[in-house]
């Protein structure tokens, strides 16, 4: 194919440098955006009289026409061109003839492209926000059914106090529910500034109309320096920023996956569709799926890395390492996007083993705050409490007891304070039931995260 540049040169690109500089191989995905804006171009060169409206209708016609031909696989991308907009406007020359050669008035593919990998992210990132609620909303009906199982709270991977596994998993959720906001906000910044009609920098001669080419796009505005739109790639480094965020949340939530579905801990079992088996040890029933998950977060992460570096000495305005960033930006999609794909329907099976949670919530001594809020209540300062209990719990440790199994006599020998009553408010149930500040694990502040997100996934109408 004859490169639209050609005419400077005398001699041909060389191949090892042609399939060095295209980007065809990676680009091609964008053929509906390039196509999309082409349309929309197209008709505000009509409206401002720089093309005619016969012209205008002949390459709208050719540009549905090898859409329409793209989709139904009648029309193959040709991968020896440099990139999908050399490719689509070689294809509408060979449809329209010259008409289409005037396609290209006004614009640059520097402005071509800023404008192409923006709408692409918008449809992904769409796509991403719909399946971060998807999980939010298996996350939520999770908790709703097993509100009531009790297991260790852990800090520093030590048993610390008893708390609801519903309460656990919800942490997730506003987690989740932060990122789907913050892609949110990233993609209303993105949609603030279109750049097409930047041209190469410096604009165009031409009297075009960009605040109507951007509207018909669906931007909300438009880059009002030329060569910052042509130049900017903040909107990809902010958006691969929150898909690093979102993965670093789900390789947290994998990593007590992969620990609580271990025979040490025992919390969980995972469906047999999403884990796999051993070549020689036929015992074994392996979190495979959460084990990706939270390796290719490291791959999202170096996606991310990868931009942030190659953007850092450019000087301005285009320059053709900026080609760099839709290999990273589609890589970090396409890994988001399966990661949420499997991790999704991976929690919606999974069993709770509610039993060997309520087992180790009874190991550990993580009723031995409640016990020192017991002598606070009966007007003994904290820190004199927290050493008698201390105090207590090693005696335990020394004895092979528990704070339930502990005489009230021995209790008494500790503090006169201590009364039959303390096994009440130091049992499982009650060290949950009690916690009714905000936020708590308690069951009314747990019931009150569901309704919460519950809300929010409505407002979001996800079905």
């Amino acid at each position: 194919m004859d490169k639209m540049w050609a005419g400077r040169f005398e001699k041909a690109l060389n191949k090892e440098a042609d399939d060095f500089n295209s980007s065809i191989h990676f680009d091609s995905r964008m053929y509906k955006q390039d196509i999309t804006g082409s349309m929309v171009h197209a008709m505000m060169l009509s409206r401002q009289g720089i093309i005619s409206k016969s012209e205008y209708k002949e390459i709208l016609n050719g540009l549905s026409g090898i859409l329409e031909d793209i989709e139904s696989g009648k029309l193959q991308i040709d991968m020896e061109a440099e990139d999908i907009h050399m490719f689509v406007e070689s294809e509408l020359t060979k449809r329209i003839g010259d008409t289409g050669k005037k396609l290209h008035t006004a614009r640059s593919r520097n402005d071509q492209v800023a404008l192409d990998i923006r709408l692409y992210m918008l449809q992904e990132c769409e796509a991403i926000g719909g399946q971060i609620l998807s999980l939010i909303e298996v996350i939520k009906d999770k908790a709703e059914e097993y509100k009531d199982a009790i297991m260790p709270g852990y800090t520093h991977l030590q048993r610390a106090q008893p708390i609801s596994f519903a309460h656990h998993i919800l942490s997730y959720a506003f987690m989740l529910k932060r990122d789907y906001e913050r892609i949110s906000d990233a993609l209303k910044r993105m949609m603030s500034q279109s750049p097409i009609g930047s041209c190469a920098l410096a604009g165009t001669t031409y009297n075009t109309d960009r605040v109507f080419e951007a509207e018909r796009l669906g931007f909300s505005g438009i880059s009002l320096n030329s060569i910052d739109g042509v130049s900017d790639r903040d909107f990809c480094l902010e958006l691969m920023s929150d898909f690093s965020i979102l993965m670093m949340h789900l390789s947290r939530f994998s990593e007590e996956i992969i620990l609580w579905s271990s025979w040490e801990f025992k919390f969980i079992e995972l469906d047999d569709s999403y884990t796999t088996g051993s070549s020689i040890m036929p015992q074994k029933k392996n979190p495979d799926m959460a084990e990706l998950v939270r390796g290719k977060t490291g791959r999202v992460y170096g996606d991310l890395m990868a931009l942030l570096t190659t953007l850092k000495g450019l000087p301005l305005a285009y320059n053709k390492d900026m080609q760099e960033d839709k290999e990273a930006i589609f890589d970090a999609v396409d890994t988001v996007k399966m990661c949420l794909g499997v991790f999704t329907p991976m929690i919606a099976t999974m069993t709770v083993l509610k039993d060997n949670m309520y087992k180790a919530a009874g190991k550990g001594f993580i009723n031995a705050t409640d016990l020192a809020d017991y002598l606070v209540k009966k007007g003994m300062p904290f820190r004199t409490a927290y050493k008698h209990v201390g105090e207590i719990v090693a005696y335990c440790i020394k004895e092979n007891l528990v704070l339930e199994t502990l005489p009230i006599e021995k209790y008494k020998e500790f503090d006169a304070s201590f009364q039959e009553d303390l096994y009440n408010e130091i049992s499982l149930e009650t060290c949950v039931e009690k916690r009714i500040s905000a936020g708590g694990t308690g069951p009314e502040s747990v019931k009150a995260q569901i309704e919460y997100l519950t809300e929010f996934l409505n407002e979001k109408d996800i079905h």
